[in-house]
């Protein structure tokens, strides 16, 4: 008897032993197989410019941008839902609407921000071609009055008129995205003035961007704690403004492009900013940071800092030069106090619209309604900071407002903040055109976080984690809920005076 109990331990043993070195031979090959599966990469929509020679000297930098993405893809993976996914078509069936297809308005040469100068004598080839030798990091120059002969950036400039910054089916918009995404980086310099940091961008072309980066997560929302002035300014709300301004159809806010920066490269190795170099370190777990000068956030404990010499940001083409197309700044009639214990006059006065009218530039022509545009966007991606705004002096009170300055926005998505539609609550006036987009992007079909979801897709920085997180392109929706319902009260009190005819009436507005 024990003999036998004894036999069928040792065959229970035997078998549990085998069982054993199956199950470790099963784990072994699938944790193999897990490691062999390539990564699944995002696809950029903006690729390298045609033709550029990838074997030229500086010409890798596009095939060192894939590969720097791909580092930090693996390093920060952040998947997309299914349901989540872009629909590139939304982007595009909205822009074939007949609302973003309008007949433009009569335009005349003065209608032109920048204009080529006509040659002076036939006989001299130097009035007909401007050009430069190579100098140090830069491509010679050869342009003359044909737009084909001109860099991106340049024919961006030229593009410039009283109504709107770029048309959205201009071609040379793609060029110039792929240009700030690609081109090669030949200085790098601290850009004076503002209290966060911020640097100024060239290229070989003679291009230039604004350089704001990374400062935090894209899904870290702002501390509620904080005032709206004490806010960080994030590369991706300046990314995503220019997207949501291009969707509205106001084309206000200069191209702005998302980019993996070399910090060391790109930005140490070719600066002339002894200043800034001096503030460059590197931190104790080996990553590369620097902090450079302005007025409050510029310190070491408000360093950037890359991972651990890559550096997210966003690269924003610069408007011609002041010396050629001087702007004018005005204060914003709902400015905020900027103060922890005072309020603004218009948060006192329900009817603090009615002086403002009064007074130039908001008593004639388009200021106001174009004022109210503004305060739409910034309520849909809660933007707070908007105490000035520019516009171009040649044009004088009859042109568009410029969109500048929008890092401090997509700060919050779980809060809503209805002051910032002031202007529209206490005024109740409207663009036809803004209130009928705005219906438009309400619509299933159209709806106002897809159609932003598939326009974002396009940035290169995608490939590494989108650049609004659900909660908020689905606040965007909510937001535009709250603007519809804010007009209709509107039109409730006072009827079509509501409404300010720029197109015709062809198309009715009933909310």
């Amino acid at each position: 008897m024990r003999w036998c109990t004894q036999r069928r331990t040792r065959a229970v043993c035997v078998l549990l032993a085998c069982v054993s070195v199956v199950l470790h031979f099963f784990l072994a090959a699938l944790t193999l197989s897990i490691y062999q599966t390539p990564c699944d990469l995002h696809t950029n929509n903006i690729r390298p410019p045609a033709g550029t020679n990838l074997t030229a000297k500086g010409g890798n930098n596009a095939m060192r941008q894939m590969g720097l993405s791909q580092k930090l893809q693996r390093t920060k993976p952040f998947p997309l839902s299914p349901a989540a996914k872009p629909n590139p078509t939304k982007l595009e069936d909205l822009f074939r609407h007949p609302l973003y297809n309008q007949q433009s308005l009569p335009f005349y040469e003065d209608d032109r921000l920048l204009q080529v100068k006509p040659k002076v004598k036939d006989d001299l080839e130097s009035s007909q071609q401007w050009m430069s030798d190579s100098e140090e990091g830069y491509d010679a120059a050869h342009w003359n009055s044909s737009s084909q002969s001109h860099p991106p950036w340049l024919r961006f400039h030229l593009g410039i008129s009283r109504w709107q910054l770029y048309d959205h089916k201009d071609p040379n918009l793609r060029q110039l995205e792929e240009q700030l995404a690609f081109s090669r980086i030949v200085s790098a310099v601290q850009k004076t003035g503002g209290t966060q940091l911020k640097l100024l961008m060239s290229f070989p072309n003679y291009g230039q961007a604004l350089f704001k980066p990374m400062k935090q997560e894209r899904n870290e929302e702002t501390n509620h704690n904080l005032y709206y002035f004490s806010d960080f300014e994030r590369h991706n709300a300046e990314i995503a403004a220019y997207h949501l301004d291009r969707i509205l159809g106001f084309r206000r806010i200069p191209p702005v492009v998302g980019r993996l920066i070399d910090m060391v490269k790109e930005i140490k190795d070719i600066t002339t900013d002894r200043k800034l170099a001096r503030t460059f370190f590197t931190s104790p777990v080996g990553n590369t940071c620097f902090y450079g000068q302005c007025s409050y956030y510029c310190s070491t404990e408000h360093a950037v800092c890359g991972r651990p010499h890559v550096l997210e940001a966003s690269l924003a083409v610069m408007l011609p030069d002041l010396s050629l197309a001087p702007r004018r700044s005005w204060r914003s009639p709902w400015r905020r106090s900027y103060s922890r214990s005072k309020l603004a006059q218009w948060e006192n006065n329900a009817k603090y619209c009615e002086s403002v009218k009064k007074s130039p530039p908001y008593s004639q022509g388009t200021r106001l309604v174009d004022l109210i545009d503004m305060a739409i966007l910034d309520f849909l991606m809660s933007n707070m900071d908007r105490h000035h705004y520019e516009t171009f002096e040649k044009f004088g009170n009859n042109t568009f407002l410029l969109h500048l300055d929008n890092g401090r926005a997509f700060g919050r998505h779980s809060k809503d903040e209805p002051s910032i539609l002031a202007p529209l609550v206490q005024c109740c006036r409207i663009r036809r055109s803004t209130l009928l987009k705005l219906q438009l992007l309400a619509l299933p079909q159209y709806r106002l976080s897809d159609v932003m979801r598939a326009s974002l897709s396009r940035d290169p920085l995608t490939s590494i984690a989108p650049l609004l997180s659900e909660q908020h392109l689905t606040a965007l929706d909510r937001r535009l809920v709250t603007v519809l319902k804010k007009l209709r009260r509107c039109q409730e009190q006072y009827n079509d005076s509501v409404i300010y005819n720029d197109i015709p009436v062809i198309y009715p507005c009933t909310l």
